[in-house]
């Protein structure tokens, strides 16, 4: 095959335990997936189906590497997330069959330039600019699923300078692994090499340059980085 120009690498992940990665086909994001969360943005937690949104698969950060704050934002936040990889997928998933799919799991932070969302909402529009930009995506290496072990409970934390800022429990989001993938599968064909990421806790908030950031999910992973100012900027 020829091609006008040479195509990007292949955007992937990390596999713990294995030398291989997982290379990203797509991102799908979960919005409003923790009740106390739903709350602090001016929601009603499980009022409606899931909301769903995307990035791009080469938003993704790996090796806890270094994250360049964004351009077009002044209030750049942070959101931990549980991060679903798929080994398999399909369209019309049911729940019972959901779990099957799952080749594994990773700690991800859901980067979100909150101003740019806010006009969004306001004015009607797509979050497109607010969610899906470069280097939106820390992720962790995956972890592959043993003997059907998902994490359907445990600790999920995000610290800021060695400050707590978000805490709760994987058995606090409204919607489950399961629940989430059977209801992606009725909009979109699932593959093998996508990413979920299944929503964030209360406690999001501002990040700056300088900044030391900390993820980590009980019995998954954990994910550490540095906010930088973009080259040429102090």
């Amino acid at each position: 095959m020829t091609y006008v120009y040479t195509p990007p690498v292949i955007p992937a992940v990390p596999v713990l335990g294995i030398d291989a990665e997982f290379a990203v086909n797509r991102i799908y994001c979960v919005g409003q997936n923790y009740a106390a969360h739903v709350i602090e943005m001016g929601g009603n937690p499980k009022s409606g189906p899931p909301v769903f949104f995307s990035k791009p698969a080469d938003a993704i950060v790996i090796d806890n590497a270094a994250v360049t704050y964004p351009q077009a934002t002044s209030d750049l936040h942070h959101e931990v997330e549980l991060v679903v990889a798929l080994g398999s997928g399909g369209k019309n998933i049911s729940q019972q069959e959901a779990l099957t799919c799952v080749y594994g799991y990773g700690v991800g932070v859901d980067f979100t330039r909150r101003d740019l969302q806010a006009a969004a909402k306001k004015g009607g529009k797509p979050w497109d600019v607010a969610k899906g930009f470069d280097q939106s995506a820390p992720v962790s290496a995956i972890k592959p699923v043993e003997s059907d072990r998902h994490p359907l409970a445990g600790a999920i934390q995000l610290s800021v300078n060695g400050e707590i800022r978000q805490q709760s429990d994987l058995s606090d989001m409204i919607w489950s692994v399961a629940e989430i993938i059977a209801e992606l599968s009725r909009y979109f064909e699932l593959k093998t090499g996508d990413l979920i990421f299944t929503g964030t806790p209360s406690g999001v908030s501002a990040v700056n340059v300088g900044d030391q950031l900390h993820a980590m999910i009980a019995d998954v992973g954990e994910l550490s980085f540095d906010l930088v100012a973009a080259q040429g900027e102090a």
